[in-house]
């Protein structure tokens, strides 16, 4: 009689054990809902049934509202930017390159100004007018005026390259797209040794035109591997707004030489932006910037960018 009961209580505790698991299951969600394309409880998207992806949008979208909020520093996650700065070539301003690491971008590039060219840039003629030593205190950038502040280390050396060291932390500065002037302090004061016409305003590009070369490269940079065709971009100010472009390979040959235009010249300086077509075998090169003189006809020689060409 026992043994009967047992039997007959055996298929009634395995109806009530599948009634319990369709139960548990709808309560979970089932199979259905990933199958839809919604994320999953790690936040990682799931495949549609027809094998395609979901939409990352709304799978980013979806996994941070379902997470726990994201802290300030996971949120600000660094990045690195490619940034110039500008040296001194023969007197004149030249780019060179440096990568920095944002969010201050700004802030990294006038670091890497202070610290000085490299030994391949010094190799290449480069210099600097910045004291040795002279370190960034402070930057704030408001109405795309960007306040500089500096060590007194910055006021240091001899007053004759005093407009030449500004005008290298103008032009770094004003290299990213949120900065158009500089103002520069020196220990939180306005620096004694620029004078007042340097310190009254904020200063730009434009107050630096004496210290420009005639032609400005501004990309390619110094010592840049480039490939074929090469793009150059920068500014100019030359006669009728015209100038010469001339590649050359390790061995001095010419393999490509070109006239540009600029936007304006004779005076007011424009930009330019051409694509030059090359060919030549990997190895160091250079980008000339000339003119032809208007007196013999010689190659005169307005900036000079050392290159690494590729294939």
């Amino acid at each position: 009689m026992d043994g009967a009961r047992l039997c007959a209580a055996r298929p009634a505790r395995a109806l009530a054990a599948a009634l319990l698991s369709l139960v548990l299951l709808s309560a979970c969600g089932g199979s259905g809902r990933e199958a839809s394309g919604a994320p999953s409880r790690t936040g990682a998207p799931v495949a549609t049934p027809d094998g395609r992806s979901p939409d990352p949008a709304a799978s980013a979208s979806a996994s941070v509202s379902a997470s726990a909020p994201v802290s300030a520093s996971a949120a600000a996650t660094p990045r690195r930017v490619r940034a110039a700065v500008y040296f001194l070539h023969e007197g004149k301003l030249s780019a060179a390159p440096r990568t920095v690491t944002g969010p201050a971008t700004v802030a990294a590039a006038l670091r890497a100004l202070l610290a000085g060219p490299n030994g391949f840039e010094r190799g290449q003629g480069r210099a600097t007018a910045v004291p040795s030593g002279t370190v960034l205190r402070s930057l704030a950038v408001r109405d795309r005026v960007a306040t500089v502040d500096v060590s007194g280390r910055y006021d240091d050396a001899s007053a004759t390259f005093v407009e030449t060291r500004l005008a290298q932390v103008v032009f770094t500065a004003t290299g990213f797209p949120g900065v158009d002037k500089v103002r520069l302090l020196v220990d939180g004061r306005p620096p004694a040794a620029l004078g007042t016409a340097a310190t009254g305003r904020p200063l730009g590009r434009a107050d630096f035109e004496d210290l420009s070369p005639a032609v400005l490269v501004e990309s390619p940079l110094l010592g840049d591997t480039v490939t074929a065709p090469l793009r150059v971009r920068g500014t100019a100010n030359t006669f009728e707004a015209e100038f010469r472009l001339r590649i050359s390979d390790s061995t001095g040959r010419t393999i490509a030489d070109v006239r540009v235009a600029a936007t304006s010249g004779s005076g007011t300086r424009g930009t330019f932006d051409v694509t030059v077509p090359y060919r030549a075998a990997d190895g160091p090169g250079t980008l000339t910037a000339y003119v032809l003189s208007a007196e013999d006809g010689r190659r005169v020689v307005l900036d000079t960018v050392p290159l690494t060409l590729a294939g």
